[in-house]
């Protein structure tokens, strides 16, 4: 069994392990047990009543965080004429198609998000066993498929804080929501538009308890039990 260090068994006596709380209590509470020097990083974890072994019961969609995620976000955009001229005009890091495939296919792969055009993808495939394991790999479903015209919409979007969220084979979502140097409405706003987003994307074949645990937390810090029906009931404080 892993052991914690002294200052995470202390952060954890704050913590009770029995409560549900309140968004708001859960996320004060995370500000004075995140205890690490570093700007440690806000994470929501779910668990879901989903199988995902059946095509009707996946989680998959995208949430647009109002506050962002406080790291900057290299964008590589697959794309030919007017496409790779606009992605360039709208400020993607990196802009091509054979000669990208050709740079991931060496080993290279110093980007945070790919985007690219219908027409590109049967290029572009062909790198599905090296970006598809890492969650590279556009899709439609996360917004990452897009035609021309619509590529300064989709990086503008990568750069305010768009973020992917996929179930995986045990029915949990960890999901990013910015950092802990936030401010707790910040933090808040994030949380609330991504429980809605989650909800939103509850699958046909889900039934019961659609989200059975929620947990905030942060890099090496204790978790912090929320109140489903409560972050259900949250609405942005920028609203």
């Amino acid at each position: 069994m892993a052991r914690h260090g002294k200052k995470f068994v202390e952060a954890a006596k704050l913590v009770d392990r029995a409560q549900l709380y309140s968004p708001t209590e859960a996320i004060d509470l995370l500000k004075k047990v995140s205890y690490t020097k570093f700007d440690n990083t806000v994470e929501v974890h779910f668990h879901l009543g989903v199988d995902p072994r059946h095509a009707d019961q996946q989680v998959r969609s995208t949430v647009l965080l109002p506050a962002g995620l406080g790291k900057t976000v290299r964008i590589l955009v697959f794309a030919e004429g007017d496409g790779a001229r606009l992605a360039e005009q709208a400020g993607a890091d990196f802009v091509g198609l054979d000669d990208m495939i050709a740079k991931i296919q060496g080993g290279w792969l110093d980007f945070d998000m790919a985007i690219a055009t219908p027409q590109v993808m049967g290029k572009v495939g062909r790198l599905g066993r090296i970006l598809g394991t890492r969650g590279l790999m556009p899709n439609p479903k996360a917004g990452t498929i897009v035609q021309p015209d619509d590529l300064p919409r989709a990086i503008k979007e990568a750069r305010q804080g768009r973020v992917e969220f996929k179930v995986d084979k045990t029915g949990n979502l960890h999901v990013p929501i910015g950092k802990i140097s936030f401010t707790p409405e910040q933090i808040f706003d994030n949380l609330s538009a991504l429980v809605e987003a989650v909800n939103r994307a509850k699958p046909s074949g889900a039934k019961g308890i659609y989200v059975k645990r929620l947990t905030l937390t942060a890099t090496m810090a204790p978790g912090i039990r929320l109140d489903p029906l409560q972050a259900s009931l949250m609405k942005s404080v920028a609203a």
